[in-house]
């Protein structure tokens, strides 16, 4: 465990809002090591399988799994990956496994395997519905990697997403990223998560990098694709939750709040259980 002053509180204020948050880093750290424990050893499992992208949520998640002292497998999964996102996601896999005995790591280049699953169909549309289309695909191709891998170690796929994104937004891949066996830091919003990086001494090349989810194969950023920075989706994600109105609102929250709802509308059908459509008895005698 990473020790600090049991007394250090860290403060975050976030522009242009009087919203503060402020967390316990060692508590939460240890509350959610605790948790992922507690659930392993009630599954019967043997540890974690993490997918590690050179961002701060599965830095922070990997980390967190290896603490448990459980077998944490953190896995690469490049495709058609940016060098510095490689490097990155490296550099802290090295870092872990010095740190922890407990903690191994498998490379899987899938670039040769999406562009073999791409060249299978001839179904062509525009390009930005078509890139969308693969950029999904490559997040399902690592959710299946994961899943094969915790099934021949007897491990769970450890989620990696945050609040923001994952009730939030919905900023993920259904049946890709979203598909997880637990969600250790899905509770907490995106300044939370670099909170508890900065705690656990994630590397500072993946604290100071601009979120993105690297799978168009360009350099585009989370904030480039959502409209928003984080921080200013955490204050929408706040307003809404405190049952403040767009009338309430000018200027940038008020279009920012735009942008979040919209967002979390359009994507409930990831958030929300499958529908099923019931059948009354009647009908089915």
């Amino acid at each position: 465990m990473y020790l600090l002053n049991f007394n250090l509180f860290i403060f975050v204020f976030v522009k242009n809002t009087k919203i503060l948050q402020m967390i316990h880093s060692e508590k939460v750290v240890i509350h959610i090591v605790q948790w992922l424990k507690d659930y392993a050893n009630k599954a019967g499992v043997k540890g974690f399988v993490v997918g590690v992208s050179g961002g701060i949520d599965s830095a922070v998640t990997s980390t967190l799994c290896a603490e448990t002292g459980l077998k944490t497998i953190c896995v690469e999964m490049p495709i058609h990956q940016a060098e510095n996102q490689i490097n990155r996601a490296q550099e802290h896999i090295v870092k872990l496994k010095e740190k922890y005995a407990n903690v191994s790591s498998v490379r899987v280049n899938l670039s040769d395997t999406f562009d073999l699953f791409q060249e299978s169909f001839s179904e062509r549309s525009s390009e930005a519905i078509e890139n969308l289309a693969l950029a999904n695909t490559r997040a399902r191709l690592r959710m299946t990697s994961l899943y094969y891998l915790a099934g021949i170690h007897s491990c769970l796929v450890a989620g990696t997403g945050n609040k923001v994104e994952d009730f939030g937004v919905g900023f993920y891949t259904k049946y890709g990223d979203g598909g997880v066996d637990l969600s250790p830091i899905a509770d907490l919003v995106k300044s939370e998560v670099f909170q508890i990086g900065a705690y656990l001494g994630v590397p500072s090349a993946i604290q100071f990098a601009a979120p993105t989810d690297g799978l168009f194969g360009d350099s585009r950023t989370d904030e480039e694709q959502l409209g928003a920075s984080y921080d200013e989706l955490e204050i929408a994600m706040s307003q809404k939750e405190q049952g403040i109105s767009l009338d309430d609102l000018v200027g940038r929250e008020k279009e920012v709040y735009k942008i979040f709802s919209k967002l979390n509308n359009a994507n409930q059908h990831k958030m929300n259980p499958i529908p099923v459509c019931e059948i009354a008895e009647e009908l089915k005698k």
